[in-house]
């Protein structure tokens, strides 16, 4: 499986080009990743297996279909696109906000199905970050027990990510995690190549469960000005296809 990374330049490009979803940008190493089964790798400390367990881990493999919307406001522009994706079968439906589609499959990969595939991956990291603790290869993880989150400044828990130095969209970037006692993400820190000051931090909250699946539906900055936001969330198991 081959590391993938949140583009967060990605839909800041897109805003700035008026909802423009032709500007989309992927390396040409780009590999389609298996999301199917987690990583069996003791290096990945209990706190990120607990973590992505708190947000209904245990409960992919009986998924079989997540649709759902990808939107964000800033400066009072907004950006929206819907996605319904079958994780087993690699299956993916793209619907833009002016209602164009694209399909494609993961493992048959064209040159537009590879653009689109880039803003695939950095909606779905959004949705299932906390799986992708699991599912990313070749991270390097550092724990604290207790830090002050960005936004708020509780005191939580953290948990470091950062990815390697080659491969993927982002090589290098690091995330903060600052979750509570339950292990839900309360709080984040985008930092680009690992710098020491956070790119983006965003408050992660509106969460309600869908089929065994916890997700965060509301992501906003310390501003005001940034919201990321998920609609139209639906997933369904193999009992109801």
């Amino acid at each position: 499986m081959k590391a993938t990374m949140l583009v967060l330049i990605l839909f800041f490009g897109i805003m700035s080009c008026k909802n423009s979803d032709k500007n989309y940008e992927a390396p040409s190493s780009l590999e389609a990743t298996d999301e199917i089964e987690p990583l069996q790798d003791s290096k990945i400390p209990q706190i990120a297996q607990k973590i992505a367990k708190s947000n209904g881990f245990d409960n992919w493999d009986k998924i079989s279909e997540i649709a759902f919307t990808f939107n964000v406001d800033r400066k009072g522009n907004h950006f929206e696109r819907s996605w319904v994706w079958n994780p087993k079968t690699k299956d993916i439906l793209m619907i833009s906000d002016k209602n164009d589609t694209v399909s494609y499959n993961r493992t048959k990969m064209d040159s537009l199905a590879i653009k689109t595939d880039a803003a695939f991956i950095n909606d779905k990291y959004w949705l299932l970050a906390p799986f992708q603790l699991l599912w990313d290869e070749n991270l390097e993880y550092t724990t604290q027990e207790t830090a002050v989150a960005p936004i708020s400044k509780d005191t939580l828990g953290k948990l470091t990510i950062v990815y390697p130095n080659e491969g993927g969209y982002t090589p290098g970037d690091a995330y903060d995690f600052f979750y509570d006692k339950n292990h839900l993400i309360k709080e984040w820190n985008y930092r680009k190549g690992n710098t020491a000051e956070p790119s983006l931090s965003t408050t992660w909250g509106d969460y309600k469960n869908f089929n065994g699946v916890e997700i965060a539906r509301m992501r906003r900055d310390s501003t005001g000005d940034f919201k990321l936001y998920f609609t139209d969330i639906s997933i369904k198991t193999d009992s109801q296809d």
